[in-house]
């Protein structure tokens, strides 16, 4: 049987002072699963600095995780469905449905997102500086 697991604590990522915030926002009981990081990623030339989020989501396929960025929020789904009747001897894999909910700084966006090796990293950008 699927279990949800929604997480009722995100926390808010952006840049500066609010990142020192992640380890006291970020902890709770039912964060577990799936397993993430946050990481900052430093400017490269022209690039600004960027905030990546790995997610280890073993056992899916992109078509099975669905991104979204809706006000203020940045809502990461993961369903899986067994397409046959299995008999595990043992069963150790985590099979069941995720949802991790972060909450974006103002003007935070997704710049991109891949899946390989069974992580998924998503990339935010901050809002690109006014020019002028």
């Amino acid at each position: 049987m699927a279990r949800g697991s929604n997480s009722h604590t995100p926390f808010v990522l952006a840049f500066g002072v609010v990142e020192q915030s992640f380890p006291r926002t970020a902890r709770s009981a039912s964060d577990g699963y799936p397993p993430y990081n946050v990481e900052r990623i430093s400017a490269q030339g022209a690039e600004t600095a960027r905030l990546r989020i790995t997610l280890a989501v073993a056992g899916f396929s992109a078509d099975q995780i669905e991104i979204v960025q809706e006000r203020g929020q940045l809502v990461i789904r993961g369903r899986r469905t067994d397409e046959r009747e299995r008999f595990h001897l043992y069963r150790g894999i985590a099979a069941r449905q995720f949802q991790r909910i972060f909450l974006l700084a103002e003007a935070m966006r997704v710049a991109g997102a891949t899946l390989e090796r069974g992580l998924l990293s998503v990339e935010l950008a901050p809002p690109e500086p006014e020019q002028g």
